[in-house]
């Protein structure tokens, strides 16, 4: 049950954690931990109610080196959902800043650290975890589904040590949070940069406030890490002609970049001396699977790269034989040490054994090219039939978007539903998608919408388009 959270000692002297106001050492918070950790029992259930503050990390580590399994939930969560979450699997702990004034008779409050409590159930159930489960994340997109993720130990060490391996993180790298503690990209950043004793900078401001700007350069922040939203966001305030002196790393996951995008950062950090990486990972693998080296940015551009460390992709056709030539297309399978143990959808799922057996399907239909390097084309089931002809959704998005359309795909069989966020030209958009992907205009739909609408990690919430 040991991780690479037990040599954080190593770093003492070194300062952890950073926000507008504090700074504390690794030594203080290993102080804070051993505190938390001696008000808890092992392989309990605790949900971690996350925010990019000091105290969520403290209690992460604290469940981590303890034994507890912590879910990580996002602090926003709604109230109906959160307490849905609770009935199905039944907590002991809840470490909260929140209100929690509908719990008062069934908890009792054990421990305090700034802001947050540590609830207890008095009447707790006996859980019964798999020996290797470290930690539960909920599914993306999931916001309060019971449908969790399994993490083992070994997971977490693998994917950490990868990651860190592959964007040669040091002790001199200085990340600031942009994205969610609970979203997988986020919390790998934490963990990949703890593993290194560097000092996070931790906030909740949007990158479209001051006060973000002005906490990073005042810590002297080195890198960060952003999904598309994050990037699309970052070029309208002309990321290109900012002033970033301390920057020399960005990364990009948690879906795909338009080209337009990848083209404008690639070139705008080689003009700034900055090396942008982009990566590809899901929660199923714990975090990340591959990573396009910084100096491949140009060259390989569009491209998810190749493997981390000890893992590998194989592509299969529609038949289930292995792909072995070169700008085929099949479905992208993933093998390593940091596919999760499986998924859990109630209690009894926490002492399943590993079902995954370290291979993953991904989901996502990819090709690869002559060197090696990856490119995603689609997602298996984002298809839709009009007038017999097989249409992806992925597709008509990255046509929309090289015709100058910052769109969303659905639809139905016989109706693709196109959503953008420009009032104007929509019937010159339907005519030109009809025209390029040869379906009769009769079948398209183009709408408009004021915001394409996302979950906390700024993915597309393709459930939420009105389709009708």
């Amino acid at each position: 049950m040991r991780s690479f959270f037990d040599g954080l000692e190593y770093f003492s002297k070194l300062t952890a954690l950073s926000t507008k106001s504090e700074q504390i050492t690794y030594e203080y918070l290993l102080g804070e931990i051993e505190v938390f950790s001696s008000r808890v029992k092992s392989r309990k259930l605790a949900f971690l109610l996350c925010e990019n503050r000091i105290e969520s990390i403290l209690g992460y580590l604290a469940c981590l080196r303890s034994g507890v399994v912590p879910l990580l939930v996002g602090s926003s969560i709604d109230d109906e959902l959160l307490l849905n979450l609770i009935n199905t699997y039944k907590p002991s702990y809840i470490w909260s800043n929140r209100r929690s004034d509908s719990l008062i008779k069934e908890w009792k409050t054990i421990h305090s650290n700034r802001s947050y409590r540590l609830l207890e159930c008095i009447d707790q159930f006996e859980h019964s975890f798999h020996p290797d489960l470290a930690l539960l994340l909920m599914t993306s997109g999931s916001t309060g589904s019971p449908l969790l993720v399994r993490v083992s130990y070994e997971n977490l060490i693998e994917n950490t040590r990868s990651i860190s391996q592959s964007l040669d993180i040091t002790q001199q790298d200085i990340p600031i949070t942009t994205l969610p503690m609970n979203y997988t990209y986020g919390l790998s950043i934490i963990n990949s940069h703890l593993l290194n004793g560097c000092q996070i900078v931790l906030t909740e401001d949007s990158i479209l406030s001051k006060g973000f700007w002005d906490l990073l350069n005042s810590r002297e922040v080195t890198t960060f890490g952003g999904v598309p939203y994050t990037y699309q966001m970052l070029k309208r305030l002309g990321f290109e002609k900012m002033n970033l002196p301390n920057i020399t790393k960005l990364t990009q996951a948690g879906g795909k970049l338009e080209l337009n995008l990848k083209k404008y950062f690639t070139e705008a950090c080689a003009d700034k001396g900055i090396q942008f990486f982009v990566m590809y990972g899901q929660t199923e693998a714990t975090a990340r699977m591959s990573c396009l080296p910084a100096e491949d940015a140009i060259r390989k551009a569009g491209s998810i790269g190749i493997p981390i460390l000890n893992g590998r992709f194989h592509l299969l056709d529609d038949s289930g034989n292995v792909i072995s030539v070169s700008n085929k297309e099949g479905e992208l399978y993933y093998e390593g040490p940091n596919v999760s143990m499986g998924y859990a959808n109630c209690l009894s799922d926490f002492s399943k054994e590993d079902e995954n057996q370290g291979i993953l399907a991904t989901g996502d239909l990819a090709i690869r090219d002559k060197e090696g390097y990856y490119y995603i084309v689609g997602r298996k089931k984002r298809f839709i039939k009009v007038f017999g002809n097989r249409i992806s959704l992925d597709e008509v998005e990255n046509v929309c978007q090289k015709i100058g359309y910052s769109c969303v795909c659905t639809g139905k069989d016989d109706k693709l539903i196109i959503f953008v966020n420009r009032e104007n030209d929509l019937k010159e958009l339907r005519a030109k998608i009809s025209s390029k992907i040869g379906i009769h205009q009769s079948a398209i739909m183009v709408k408009y919408i004021v915001e394409f609408p996302r979950n906390d990690s700024g993915k597309i919430l393709y459930s939420k388009l009105q389709v009708d």
